[in-house]
């Protein structure tokens, strides 16, 4: 049976959402479907071996996911899949789509609610080198921001910093300012007031981010939209945990554990080999 919005009202009450990133970025994303559905079953499934995908080339990061997410769902039946990473989604999520026959959640760059929210009329787009090339990110800023300046920049060490710090490790401003040096050397930086999060991970940097940059900036994101979308495609669903929820990593397990506490303080006790 379909409810009003589409979805399956006869899905397994024990079904999962699956939350897919490349790494921990994701953990931004589950943060906020805990405050809107704290009952559903969870499977995070972090691609750690083929981390970074910023890197990667389009069609090399189209089939890798689409292959991942088909024998992920496979596997698990999850009721929907999220993909909980920018440069995933904008490259891979009509493919996905087109794999899986599961409601599909992408994570796209908050290009609309931050042209809306600048008062300089400057703000710029933080992601990976992949995602803010990709043409996706023409539409939204010819749709969204006319009449504004958006400035882009992939840092692909931001993407490490969050995951080194999720590790227990510490990750200076020095670091954090050089991983964003080449943003702030660009005709109109100064006027930045609004700073988009164009990857998952990078809200895991809020503080040396904003003393990187040394004035108050506003930072936006779309984890909470991500959220609420799934809230809304999984309305009048019954929710039952059969068994822990659990994340899962294609890379080194015990590299993983090494994740163990950041976690458990998203309320994944159970870390596997997938």
């Amino acid at each position: 049976m379909l409810g009003t919005n589409g979805a399956n009202l006869d899905v397994s009450a024990a079904s999962p959402i699956l939350l897919f990133d490349s790494g921990v970025g994701g953990l931004t994303v589950l943060a906020e479907v805990r405050k809107v559905l704290p009952d559903t079953p969870v499977i995070y499934a972090a691609d750690m071996a083929g981390l970074p995908y910023g890197e990667k080339s389009e069609a090399e990061i189209a089939a890798r996911v689409a292959g991942l997410l088909g024998r992920m769902a496979e596997r698990w039946q999850p009721r929907l899949v999220c993909i909980a990473c920018n440069t995933a989604s904008t490259i891979a999520l009509g493919m996905v789509r087109e794999v899986l026959e599961v409601p599909i959640v992408g994570t796209v760059p908050a290009i609309k609610p931050a042209a809306a929210l600048t008062k300089t009329g400057t703000f710029a787009i933080l992601g990976t080198v992949a995602t803010v090339r990709q043409p996706y990110v023409d539409a939204l800023e010819a749709e969204f921001a006319v009449g504004k300046r958006m400035l882009r920049f992939g840092a692909p060490q931001l993407v490490m910093l969050a995951e080194r710090k999720l590790r227990g490790g510490t990750v200076s401003v020095a670091e954090a300012r050089e991983a964003i040096a080449g943003l702030l050397e660009q005709p109109g930086a100064d006027e930045i007031d609004v700073l988009v999060h164009a990857c998952t991970h990078f809200p895991l940097l809020d503080d040396e981010l904003r003393a990187a940059l040394g004035r108050e900036v506003a930072f936006v994101h779309g984890a909470e939209g991500i959220a609420r979308r799934i809230a809304y495609l999984t309305q009048g669903q019954e929710f039952t945990r059969s068994e822990p929820d659990r994340a899962v990593t294609t890379g080194d397990l015990a590299d993983f554990e090494q994740l163990t506490g950041a976690f458990a303080g998203y309320g994944i006790d159970r870390l596997e080999k997938f």
